[in-house]
């Protein structure tokens, strides 16, 4: 590994939250889109809201998404033996000594 990693990652870490902005734009872009498609097509003009809720509710899909992603990393860390937090109780016999 070269002494670059740590900057790369910064990146990945820095366009991933990124994506998720620009996914969110675009899912509701594309729910709007395909309410006028349909509302032009059909001539209702609830046609589009449908469209507009569609892309709303994509959005919020992709952000729960993002958070079960997120939510599953700190887990993974959580339960990694260097982070773990000890008690007061394993000390125990470490106050013997003094």
């Amino acid at each position: 590994m070269s002494e670059n990693d740590p900057k790369m990652k910064k990146v990945v870490e820095a366009a991933d939250g990124l994506s998720l902005g620009i996914s969110i734009v675009v899912a509701v872009l594309l729910g709007v889109g395909l309410g006028i498609l349909l509302r032009s097509w059909f001539g209702y003009g609830w046609l589009f809201w449908l469209g507009v809720f569609w892309g709303v509710a994509a959005a919020i899909l992709n952000v729960y998404k993002a958070y079960a992603k997120q939510k599953a990393s700190l887990d993974e860390l959580a339960n990694d033996p260097r982070y773990k937090q000890r008690s007061f109780d394993e000390d125990d016999d470490e106050d013997d000594r003094y």
